[in-house]
């Protein structure tokens, strides 16, 4: 297979396993920033136009697509245009819902998160927060957006120990992101949910992956980033793909390839696409 322009020699091994043995091969992404692009509203998040498509090439030339994040699967679904690709897994709430073949399957909130979404206003009164601040429901988990500020960086950083101390007292963990802070269960991370696919992947087929490769863009894919490191560390092949931006620097440091956002990652994918074809 050839090989991006710019790739690190892991990843190039990485990619070439693809190629070799596409049929075992594991590739997962994150949804936005990565196959759709960031917005103000997360309301207004589609895939890019491309996403769709490529992934629809590609399902039936892999072992499996998986798509990792931290929206409602059905959300990421929906928004991404992803309803028709047969054989695509979606993981929603990092790792906590999971859509397959169109079927949903959810468990309950637990109480922790009803507790912060009672709260959660009164603690960004009492914070200060510009009104511009909102939240987004998840469900399983809050997110807390200053994107629309006036001030995103200032917001965030001022909102930032106090939603520490109200995921203190709720027993929920926060997650920081490109202008947001995450309020969600203990024990949910998209390291977790990958090791977790890929070992049910390796018990359905008997063998191990050929290679697993994840494409994601912000802090919380840093812990797949961990997961595809741990399985390179007992002999499976990786490539880790950043969808770069200049909000989040800490995965492009890492990643074997870094692609121009998400029209960067469709291309990437076309690549791949036409080259197992």
């Amino acid at each position: 297979m050839n090989s991006p322009r710019s790739v690190t020699a892991a990843g190039a091994d990485g990619l070439d396993a693809i190629g070799k043995n596409p049929a075992g091969a594991v590739l997962g992404f994150d949804f936005d920033g990565t196959l759709a692009p960031i917005v103000a509203d997360p309301a207004s998040a589609r895939a890019h136009p491309g996403a769709a498509p490529a992934l629809a090439r590609l399902a039936p030339l892999v072992g499996s697509l998986v798509i990792v994040t931290g929206r409602p699967a059905a959300v990421a679904v929906e928004y991404g245009g992803f309803e028709g690709i047969d054989g695509l897994v979606v993981l929603g709430q990092y790792g906590l819902e999971r859509w397959e073949s169109g079927v949903l399957t959810e468990p309950e909130p637990p109480p922790g998160v009803a507790e912060a979404r009672a709260k959660l206003p009164g603690v960004l009164a009492a914070a200060g927060a510009p009104p511009e601040t909102f939240v987004e429901d998840k469900g399983q988990a809050l997110a807390v957006h200053t994107r629309r500020c006036a001030e995103p960086e200032v917001a965030l950083e001022r909102l930032r120990s106090i939603i520490a101390a109200l995921a203190e007292r709720t027993g929920l963990t926060v997650e920081p992101g490109r202008l947001v802070l995450e309020l969600r269960p203990h024990g949910m991370d998209k390291g977790k949910a990958l090791r977790s696919y890929v070992d049910e992947f390796t018990g359905a087929r008997g063998a191990r992956p050929s290679a697993v490769l994840f494409a994601g863009d912000d802090l919380g894919d840093l812990a797949a980033f961990d997961a595809v490191d741990a399985l390179r560390a007992e002999g499976v092949p990786g490539v880790l793909v950043c969808s770069g931006s200049a909000e989040v620097t800490a995965l492009a440091e890492r990643a074997d390839v870094v692609t121009d956002g998400p029209a960067g990652v469709v291309e990437l994918l076309e690549t791949l696409a036409g080259s197992l074809s």
